[in-house]
């Protein structure tokens, strides 16, 4: 998994977060297949298709928090994750 400091696009863009769909036991194989970009500032209600209960690793960048509900549209329980 790429370190909370080294979440960065290609472009050199500061990422929040990234969820992966793909988990392994070893540790080494986690966080891939997969990847869901959650950019600062990001607002998201509902998880794009294909998304939900899907993620199986994240990571959180320096600096950011994600809060995360277990039902739709910010309903309930709630989770924060960080780095």
């Amino acid at each position: 998994c790429p370190t909370a400091a080294d979440l960065r696009l290609a472009n050199g863009t500061r990422v929040c977060a990234q969820l992966y769909a793909d988990d392994s036991p070893y540790y080494d194989q986690c966080c891939a297949g997969e990847v869901l970009v959650v950019l600062p500032g990001s607002d998201v209600p509902y998880m794009p298709h294909g998304w939900s209960a899907r993620t199986s690793s994240l990571v959180v960048g320096t600096k950011c928090e994600l809060t995360v509900w277990s039902g739709k549209a910010k309903t309930g329980k709630l989770r924060r994750f960080s780095a």
